[in-house]
């Protein structure tokens, strides 16, 4: 009896979490323009979609910062991820509790702190602002994902590689970065998915010169919801839940 309530309540958290998704999805193909009530199936909003042209520059704009967000917080994750893990200073701790406080921070206080400190700096508010913003979101879960599978590495490995000769290049090139690629790679996914959904940060680190699709969005709901938003939106669900899939697939044991 208790296993069939907990797979009633499991359900109705499913249901209750990812039913208005399902609804917007679903709509996405409504033949109306106006109405909520369903009125045949269409593909028409998806092609008239992809023949708006501010709306394609605006993804493409998402595009770019999304993969050079991830590659770059990547990197100096990874980076970042080894020095701890591997040495011991005295800001080490430190350094890992900033990165779970930047993990947790509410992405309005994190918009707000960048907007003053590129205010502070003279930075014209654009492409660079908005990149430097989205990598200091996405360092942290970089650096954190890599740490976590560095924590399970077998220091023997390392020093079997040393005893026979390897230097320090080959050790990181042949036997640690292979062990931690997965995390790697999952780490840069988890960094796409997060720059692309982006609105919060995103509004206050770019300016008007250089509009992302999530700010596109948000300014076409302001006027009610079209049916060609819900065509986009799923579009974005779809790429994400394919780059959360895959970097689960890839932090998965074998």
């Amino acid at each position: 009896m208790m296993g069939i309530l907990r797979k009633i309540y499991s359900a109705l958290i499913y249901i209750f979490l990812y039913m208005p998704l399902v609804v917007m999805v679903v709509f996405s193909f409504n033949a109306s323009k106006f109405s909520m009530q369903w009125q045949g199936a269409t593909l028409g909003w998806y092609s008239k979609l992809f023949s708006n042209v501010s709306l394609m520059e605006a993804a493409w704009h998402s595009l770019i910062i999304a993969v050079l967000a991830a590659t770059c917080s990547s990197l100096l994750g990874t980076l970042m991820a080894m020095a701890l893990h591997r040495w011991r200073f005295p800001a080490r701790k430190v350094i890992r509790a900033c990165l779970f406080v930047m993990m947790m921070s509410p992405d309005i206080v994190i918009g707000i702190s960048l907007l003053v400190l590129f205010m502070s700096m003279g930075l014209p508010l654009g492409f660079w602002t908005l990149l430097m913003a989205h990598i200091t979101l996405c360092v942290p879960f970089v650096a954190i994902t890599v740490h976590s599978r560095l924590l399970g590495f077998d220091p023997h490995v390392v020093e079997a590689a040393r005893d026979l000769g390897a230097g320090e290049y080959e050790v990181f090139r042949y036997v640690v970065l292979p062990m931690v690629f997965p995390a790697v790679l999952a780490g840069w996914f988890l960094s796409f998915t997060l720059s692309i959904d982006d609105v919060i940060i995103s509004f206050f680190a770019t300016g008007p010169t250089f509009e992302v699709l999530p700010l596109r969005i948000y300014s076409m709901v302001r006027l009610g919801i079209k049916p060609e938003v819900n065509a986009l939106c799923a579009i974005m669900i779809l790429i994400t839940a394919v780059g959360v899939f895959i970097s689960q697939r890839l932090l998965k044991e074998r």
